[in-house]
């Protein structure tokens, strides 16, 4: 079968499905479903920010919006600059947040963002958010 015919026959399978067919969450069991939100800074060339820079706003804005903790992870960010059209890498943090279920959770998230952006210089943080099955 060519490749071209391969790509058919998915399309033509895929075309087949329901268009409600929507994978449903994991059944959990042993703790509580809650939403957690990941949050990644961009990339920037020309500022790292420091070990105290980054010590002082998780004191300042992610402590007071998230009491309950979170989770600081080492991570290598990477993408690709679209003006210079050439990868950009830096030393990057993640900061993983189970969220306590207020009605305010998305504000507080808006609000650190935009503090980080304005006190880093920062044209973006990225931000995931899923549901997840947790146990403390």
């Amino acid at each position: 079968m060519t490749r071209r015919c391969r790509l058919i026959a998915v399309a033509a399978v895929a075309a087949s499905l329901p268009a409600t067919a929507v994978a449903e969450p994991p059944v959990c069991t042993g703790g509580k479903t809650m939403q957690t939100a990941k949050l990644g800074r961009n990339i920037a060339a020309t500022q790292v920010v420091s070990a105290t820079a980054r010590h002082a706003f998780v004191a300042r804005e992610l402590t007071p919006h998230f009491p309950g903790g979170l989770t600081i992870t080492d991570a290598v960010g990477q993408r690709r600059d679209p003006r210079r059209r050439k990868l950009a890498r830096e030393p990057s943090k993640v900061v993983e947040i189970v969220l306590p279920g207020d009605d305010d959770d998305t504000a507080k998230l808006d609000a650190v963002v935009a503090a980080y952006k304005h006190r880093f210089h920062r044209q973006s943080v990225g931000i995931v958010t899923r549901q997840a099955c947790v146990q403390f």
